[in-house]
Formats: structure tokens, sequence, C-alpha cells
């Protein structure tokens, strides 16, 4: 008897799609919907009624991995995910992968097995074989934050790139030349996108950034830390360390105290991901701030569509510069009066 892989096999399309068109989605194409039926005719294929009406009861349950819940970037998100996810009517189950793709994966695979009506995933990694098929099958998924490229998968994420020129642009005119960057993994798709915009940035400006002030950590505390020693040890330290996450930065900032050294006399000190915490440091450290209750209020709403049978859209929103002085600016730097923790 041929199955839904048969169908999608003979249709030349994924198997992701021809569930939509058998459960009537709307976002399929015309020409999608034909190749489908054609093929349903062909084969004989009938589906499986149980496991439609096993489909069709919703458990009212949205399934959520984050990266690392210790990460006060993620932590934000995961309560605005679950604040607008109460108010549309839905639970919100949540997985903490730490970094670690297999604790990933060990998640995806709970949260299916529980039928949720939904996954949002932010992937530690690009190359998990259990993401690629779960996004090839019958329960809707939607990146948040991080993706994997290639796959017909909504993604809710916020664009750092321009905020990451304006850094660039405002380090060269406080006057520093010599900049470093603690990149994320390459194998993310936030760490690889976050390096490059940097190097771009400085390229424009006629800055090198030769391999030494080009280290991965990993978007945990000790890496930081780590990158930040070698950083210092160098016989030319950087003038500013630009760290590509707030735990990095973190590390950093415990690096530089370390070694008796002081922010910013002795070295500028900026970060990816601003959080509470960075308004209150001596001085307040400058960073990139994204908007990370509206991705969470976004993702939501694009993974109830999906789920509700409206067609999906990914969702692109900008990040911003927040300038305090933690990269030798000026002590009279006003507050950004965007900034709501500049009011704490």
């Amino acid at each position: 008897m041929a199955g839904i892989k048969d169908v999608a096999a003979a249709a030349g399309l994924s198997v992701a799609t021809v569930s939509r068109v058998l459960n009537g989605h709307p976002s399929v194409s015309e020409s999608a919907r034909a190749r489908v039926m054609a093929a349903v005719d062909g084969l004989g294929y009938r589906p499986n009624a149980l496991a439609r009406s096993l489909r069709t009861d919703q458990t009212r349950t949205l399934g959520l991995v984050i990266s690392d819940v210790l990460n006060p970037y993620f932590t934000e998100l995961a309560r605005s995910v679950e604040e607008e996810a109460r108010a549309l009517g839905y639970s919100v189950v949540i997985g903490n992968a730490d970094e670690r793709p297999e604790l990933q994966d060990h998640h995806v695979r709970t949260l299916l097995d529980r039928r949720i009506d939904g996954l949002l995933v932010s992937p530690a990694d690009g190359s998990s074989p259990l993401m690629r098929q779960t996004a090839e099958g019958p329960t809707p998924m939607v990146f948040v934050d991080r993706w994997m490229p290639g796959l017909d998968v909504p993604v809710v994420r916020a664009d750092g790139t321009g905020a990451i020129r304006d850094l660039v642009a405002h380090l060269h005119g406080l006057g520093h030349r010599r900049l470093a960057i603690i990149a994320g993994p390459a194998a993310t798709t936030t760490g690889h996108e976050r390096v490059e915009a940097f190097r771009e940035a400085l390229h424009a400006h006629g800055i090198p950034l030769p391999a030494e002030l080009v280290v991965q950590g990993d978007f945990q505390a000790d890496s930081g830390r780590r990158v930040t020693e070698g950083f210092l040890a160098l016989p030319e330290p950087p003038d500013v360390v630009f760290a590509a996450d707030n735990l990095m930065a973190l590390g950093a900032l415990d690096a530089i105290r370390a070694r008796g050294l002081a922010v910013p006399d002795d070295i500028g000190l900026a970060a990816f991901d601003d959080i509470p915490w960075f308004v209150h440091t001596g001085p307040p450290i400058t960073a990139i701030a994204q908007p990370t209750a509206a991705l969470g209020r976004a993702a939501v709403h694009a993974l109830t569509d999906l789920i509700e049978g409206r067609p999906p859209q990914s969702v692109t929103l900008p990040s911003r510069l927040v300038v305090r002085r933690s990269c030798g600016e000026p002590a009279t730097t006003a507050p950004d009066p965007r900034d709501a923790r500049s009011k704490l």
C-alpha cells in the first residue's frame, strides 16, 4: 500500500508539502496541489483516517526548545512566547538544549511524542538530521532566533547586520582601529552572521581584521573569559573586544578585571544581546539590543497561523545599538530614550 512518502516522491515534492495539501492548507500553490492529487490518484493512496483525526484533535499545547535557559536573552524570549501563547489559549512546554545538539534532539523527540500542536525551535546547530526530518513531517514548526538554511520552515529572527555596522562606525568615530571579536559557533546561523557582519563593517572603514583578533567561542561565559585572556596576552592587545553574545561579554569582563585592567581605560568592551545587568556594570556596557519580546510574540503568531491553516510568514525585525560608556564614550553620553532599562 502506498504511503505519504511514495506520494511525495511521485509528485517531486516534500512530505511536508504533501501533508499540507492533504490537510487543506491554504499556503500551497495550485500547481503543487495538482501534482499531489495526480500522484494520489495514480498510486491509489488513501490517508489513514485515524492518523488524520489525531492530528485534528488539538492539545492546545506548543513546544519550545531554546538554546540556553541560563542566557537572559532566551529567558526573556521564553517568557514572551509563554505569555503570548497563553493569551491565544495555548500552553507551552519548554526544553533547554544547553547549546548541545544531542540534548536539543532529545527535547524535540519528547515534545513530538506528547502530540504538541506545533513546535518552536532555536537550533543549537545546522546539521541535525532529526530537525530536517521534523521539518518534513506533519507537525507545524517555526524557527526562532536561529534557523537551518534550506528548509521549508518559517523563520522569526532579528537582523543584527545594521546594528553591527552602527557599532563599528561608532567605534571608528571614537578613534579605535584595532578591534577584536569573540565569535559565536560557526555551526549556528547567528554565530556565522555576526562575525561576517563585523568583518564587512570593518572592511567598509578600511580596518583590517587579522586572524588573531577573530576567535570562536560557544555563547557561554567560560569561552568569553578564555578568548579574552588570549586577546590580552597578545603583543598588541585590541582596543575593543566585541562579544557576539551577552554571556561571552560577561566572561570577557571577568578576564579583563582579573588582569587588574579597567573598562574602558585599558580596553573597551561591547556586546551583542543587551541585558538588564549591562546598565548596572561599571561602566554601563555598550550593546546591541534585539527586540526579544516582539520576537517571541511574532514566533507564536507564525506558529499558530500554521496550526490553524493560515498562510505562514517569516518575520525579520531590526536590532539597534544602545550606546553607553564601555568603549570610551564621553561621560556625558545620554541614555538612549528608547532603552527602558536606562530608567532603572
